[in-house]
């Protein structure tokens, strides 16, 4: 049996080997060609209904099978797995191109929804439908001939591009390793040297094995006083996939080719450029509404940010004697800093988050403000340290996740959430419950104690639950618009953003800390200066996410930007960034949310999606941090409600008004 074909219930990941995958895409690949043919028959009425039994289900398992693929890919990359991957991709990417220009579906659908039973569907049905009928238009079914032909040559090249520039940022940061002399590691805390030693001794070296993987890389460049050691990793990490790396790894003729890619796509189908194609779907009505933004966004800021980079700078030069701050000196100057003014350090913070009373403190709150609970349950795993939940209501199950919480080797960077299955009334009567991924990367524990997390990776937690419980409380039924399924791209970041928020509440944080040693919750005073320091240089903080989100919108909104990338970057950065960094930094080389994550002119969305989780929460802070009701609401108006509505009527229905910036401002500090 070929674990990728059973789809009786969760994929069987401890059985999954590299050769089902081929078999497996063959197979399901025919089973959903013939089903597209039949769909376009006679045979099958233009009913919504009779459609999606006969396409949805064909399509949704092989959606299903090569996710399962997909995410091995992400977080179990092997030579063997990445080549049946490369090798099946094109054919998964050729079939969605196809199955979504072909014009005979597309005027089944339009005859569907020209018909009279179409006005009596219901809404989240009407929604689906004409999201699939947009699509359509976006996905080429309205080209002809050559052009048809060359936007199909464009999504498989995209598809090959986008998963070669994921390849060259893991090898990249998988293929560099520092040993560090006793001497060199002064200043770097206990949990984060022996954990080096360790990596060092189970390759029969001497030092400590220092990585680019974030856990290893940051307390170094957070509390390491060495200058030269600091200034080493940073030139590592953001040289990373660039030219002036390993030329195997280079992403810079990727990048050009993919920006150059999207531009002619958009041309195909009659837009001036990729970032107006990018915003059809999205709640933003054009690139320059997002710049003005953004600009506007960047005007508030720069005051605060030049405050912090001038304190910052004084502060080095007269506590650090550092007379020139430079770029590998930023976090460990600013840590510094937090120090000094609110007497205490993130290092101190942590040894009262661990993980199990994180864990337990962040489901207290999902189980009282959302009326649910959540139990351990058992799935196949790919990692012994992959653990399963279910959440249920009323003794009903409503979904369930993978939990993925470590860095290791052949793991991609960086934290996300991704769904296994969806919820779906399938056309056979069953209901089938949503199920997730959680994907973090951070440090093990060492020396038989739990992982102790830093505050930003409590954030981080916070953040991807947020993303799950929208994909796992929806009340939807259409598979299309249920969860984050055809939620508009800037308004999904919303239920993860407005999840951060309780990470800062005293009435949740004394209740998911205990102290690695002795057991006590983390004491009033030491919260009364991280709340103090919560907005510590968040000037500088926010103009680095608008130069981010400018360089992203920009390089999609000009057309010729591939011939001068690193020209729009110098550009964005003379006009936000006050602190500029070094002429070497090759950020973009390892920018995967926009070349390889599906943020291609999306990644403003952050900073969109924060004027709304900001303003939502804020209805918490009027009402109280854990009430229910308010709880309730929120649950059934954005979270249940999926993507069967346009965001801004959930905003409105939850708040009663439209959103307004003064709760983000006022979060920031910069009100």
């Amino acid at each position: 049996m070929n674990p990728l074909l059973d789809f009786t219930d969760l994929p069987r990941f401890d059985a999954i080997r590299p050769e089902h995958v081929t078999p497996a895409v063959t197979e399901l690949l025919a089973a959903a060609n013939e089903a597209l043919e039949r769909a376009v028959s006679d045979a099958v009425p233009a009913d919504y209904e009779a459609l999606s039994a006969v396409l949805d289900v064909a399509t949704e398992r092989l959606g299903r099978a090569w996710g399962a693929v997909s995410h091995l890919n992400a977080v179990a990359d092997s030579p063997a797995l990445r080549a049946a991957y490369n090798e099946n991709l094109p054919r998964i990417t050729e079939f969605h191109t196809r199955l979504g220009a072909d014009e005979r579906l597309y005027a089944k659908y339009k005859a569907v929804a020209a018909s009279a039973a179409a006005q009596h569907l219901r809404p989240a049905r009407q929604k689906a439908l004409s999201n699939a009928i947009r699509d359509f238009v976006l996905s080429g079914a309205e080209l002809q001939g050559p052009a048809k032909a060359r936007f199909a040559q464009i999504q498989e090249r995209q598809a090959e591009l986008a998963q070669k520039f994921s390849e060259h940022v893991l090898d990249a940061t998988d293929g560099y390793a520092y040993y560090a002399s006793e001497a060199e590691m002064a200043g770097v805390p206990d949990d984060a040297r022996q954990a080096a030693r360790q990596a060092a001794q189970a390759e029969g070296r001497d030092g400590y094995k220092l990585t680019l993987q974030f856990p290893s890389y940051f307390p170094v460049m957070q509390y390491g006083e060495n200058r030269a050691l600091r200034e080493r990793l940073y030139t590592a990490y953001v040289t990373r996939a660039s030219e002036l790396g390993e030329p195997e790894h280079d992403n810079s003729d990727v990048m050009r080719e993919l920006l150059a890619l999207r531009q002619e796509e958009a041309q195909l189908l009659g837009y001036r450029n990729f970032a107006e194609l990018s915003l059809v779907p999205k709640m933003a009505e054009s690139p320059q509404q997002v710049l003005d933004f953004l600009r506007d966004l960047a005007r508030r800021a720069r005051p605060h940010a030049e405050r912090d980079l001038a304190e910052l700078r004084e502060f080095a030069r007269a506590e650090l004697g550092l007379t020139e701050l430079a770029a590998w000196d930023l976090a460990y100057a600013s840590e510094k800093l937090k120090e000094k003014r609110y007497a205490f350090s993130d290092q101190e913070v942590k040894q009262y988050f661990t993980e199990p009373k994180v864990l337990e403190g962040l489901f207290k709150i999902v189980e009282t403000l959302f009326e649910v609970s959540i139990r351990p349950d058992a799935a196949p795993v790919w990692h012994p340290s992959v653990r399963f939940f279910r959440i249920e209501r009323n003794g009903q199950l409503v979904g369930q996740f993978y939990l993925d919480p470590y860095a290791r080797p052949g793991k991609r960077s960086g934290a996300w959430m991704d769904d296994v299955r969806g919820r779906w009334a399938r056309p056979d009567g069953r209901l089938q419950t949503p199920v997730a991924h959680l994907v973090c990367n951070f440090a093990e524990g060492v020396g038989g104690k739990p992982a102790l997390l830093t505050h930003d990776s409590v954030l981080t937690l916070f953040h991807e639950f947020g993303h799950g419980l929208h994909h796992l409380l929806t009340q939807v039924d259409d598979l299309g618009v249920a969860g984050i399924s055809g939620v508009e791209w800037d308004a999904v970041e919303l239920p993860s953003q407005f999840m951060e928020n309780f990470c800062w509440e005293w009435e949740v944080l004394r209740r998911m800390t205990a102290h690695v040693d002795t057991g006590e919750p983390l004491p009033r005073a030491l919260y009364d200066k991280m709340l103090a320091a919560k907005n510590f240089q968040s000037g500088l903080q926010t103009l680095r996410q608008i130069e981010y989100a400018l360089l992203d919108m920009r390089l999609h909104a000009e057309p010729g930007s591939h011939e001068r990338i690193q020209q729009v970057i110098d550009e964005v950065r003379a006009e936000v960034a006050v602190f500029p960094p070094p002429s070497f930094n090759r950020m973009q080389h390892s920018f995967s949310h926009i070349f390889a994550g599906g943020y291609a002119a999306g990644y403003y969305s952050y900073k969109w999606a924060e004027v709304l989780s900001a303003d939502a929460y804020s209805a918490f802070e009027e009402a109280g941090v854990l009430d229910v009701d308010t709880g309730r609401r929120y649950r059934q108006h954005i979270l249940e409600v999926g993507g069967s509505r346009p965001a801004a009527e959930s905003f409105r229905a939850f708040r009663g008004r439209e959103p307004r910036i003064d709760a983000l401002l006022r979060h920031q500090g910069m009100a």
